[in-house]
């Protein structure tokens, strides 16, 4: 089990590398294990080393699957007047993601999803238009927008909110008769989140983490049956305020935690210094400087459907390297950013959760005084500011809409008890993790879900 990702910080030896990057992947791990076994190294490169074993393990798998032919073909199938030099132009203003396998160009394999959503000179030319889609899209804005007019008028808004989780093996990787050992991720208690409760679960819960867990989870440790299905049903109280960050009304006097770096990640690199520096100028207000932040990766970072983040050496070096990336690339270089200016910021995560929608998302708070932790949601502000829409671009610097399930506080924390293999996800969990004595499964193993199943208003 290799949890501790500080190590990615060590270069890879150069033969390493130039593998790697020719997607070369079968050699890259025999090189690996030449390494690893033939050779005496250091115990920091030796833990480097068997990190990158796993790395290349997720980058070979079904990661990049589409050839280049096969990648046009997609795009000319669903596309009105699809050329192959508008795929070429995608490919070299790193619109469409790929890497070499073999020497040879492979594409992610969300990269169509992508293009449609973030480009909507594609979008008009789908063939086969799905009118489900606009419309499921024009719903999700209003949410939003009466959401924001709520708060303003009410000053905050408390639900209640339920819902459904579950996590099973796909048949071919189900080993009935097994131990198991499976996470469901659930809401974490603090300011946002009281009144949590776990109404039913399948098979019975082996261990509930405590309220605080930096990462809360159920754990269940049971034999695999046929078909057999994790599932936890919970409910909780959810509750945000509406505010107006005044630069004029902040104290002489700002707290000092939350600032440190925290390795791969969260790191004042050279070139994040320089951004920094850029971006601040002279300015010393806390609230002025994150809204500086704010502002340039909400209109300078496209919204972009990431590989897994494991794969990554240093997620928002990544972000402002690209100038691209998904809401938790996002919130990490919004965060490093606060933090090297002496702003404490810190991360959340868990579900985006609608009647019409459930998903993965994630965002970011910071602490200003006398208004205590505040939020930024980047990629939500982003998509505002793209759409032109001022009013919710401004809101997202700040505030926070009612549609959340947080359940992680923190990246890079173990889970209560600990997984004994690797992590699908050692960043952050929304999904869950599923593991055998031996080995643990991949997400492309595995079928998740999450359903609400009632949102209400309450009196707070």
């Amino acid at each position: 089990m290799y949890q501790d990702l500080s190590f990615m910080k060590v270069p890879l030896p150069e033969d390493v590398l130039k593998l790697k990057i020719y997607g070369d992947y079968a050699g890259t791990q025999k090189m690996i294990r030449y390494f690893l076994e033939e050779k005496d190294i250091p115990q920091a490169l030796r833990k480097r080393l068997e990190i990158e074993q796993e790395v290349i393990g997720v980058m070979g798998g079904n990661e990049y699957p589409f050839t280049y032919d096969e990648a046009l073909e997609i795009m000319t199938s669903h596309l009105r007047d699809f050329k192959k030099e508008e795929l070429d132009h995608l490919k070299e203003i790193s619109a469409a993601d790929w890497i070499y396998i073999d020497g040879e160009v492979h594409f992610q394999r969300r990269f169509y999803e992508n293009l449609i959503k973030t480009r909507p000179d594609y979008a008009k030319r789908v063939i086969t238009e799905n009118p489900e889609d606009e419309k499921q899209n024009h719903i999700n804005q209003n949410l939003l927008n009466d959401n924001i007019h709520y708060m303003k008028e009410h000053g905050g808004r408390t639900v209640h909110t339920r819902i459904r989780s579950t996590i099973k093996a796909k048949k071919e990787f189900e080993e009935v008769g097994r131990k198991v050992r499976v996470h469901l991720p659930i809401p974490k208690v603090y300011e946002q989140v009281s009144n949590v409760e776990i109404h039913a679960s399948n098979p019975e819960i082996t261990y509930v983490a405590p309220f605080d867990a930096p990462q809360r989870t159920v754990y269940f440790e049971t034999e695999l049956k046929e078909n057999q299905e994790f599932m936890v049903d919970y409910s909780f109280d959810y509750h945000v305020n509406y505010v107006e960050l005044d630069p004029a009304k902040v104290s002489e006097e700002q707290p000092d935690f939350c600032l440190e770096e925290q390795t791969p990640h969260i790191v004042f690199t050279p070139y994040l210094r320089e951004l920094r520096d850029e971006l601040a100028g002279d300015e010393t207000n806390p609230i002025i400087l994150a809204r500086r932040f704010y502002d340039f990766v909400t209109t300078k970072v496209m919204y972009s459907f990431m590989r897994e983040y494991f794969t990554i050496e240093c997620i928002p070096e990544y972000c402002a390297i690209n100038l691209k990336g998904d809401c938790g690339v996002q919130a990490l270089l919004f965060i490093t950013l606060c933090r090297m200016s002496g702003i404490p910021a810190r991360w959340q995560s868990g579900l985006y959760v609608t009647k019409y929608y459930t998903g993965c998302h994630d965002w970011a708070q910071f602490y200003v005084a006398p208004y205590g932790w505040v939020f930024a949601d980047l990629s939500f502000g982003g998509s505002a500011w793209r759409e032109g829409d001022k009013e919710r671009w401004n809101y997202y610097f700040g505030n926070l809409d009612i549609f959340r399930m947080p359940a992680n506080s923190e990246i890079q924390k173990e889970f209560m008890p600990e997984k004994k293999w690797l992590r699908i996800d050692p960043i952050d969990n929304q999904r869950g993790e599923f593991e055998y004595e031996d080995h643990g499964l991949r997400f492309s193993q595995l079928d998740v879900s999450q359903e609400l199943i009632s949102m209400e208003d309450i009196e707070k």
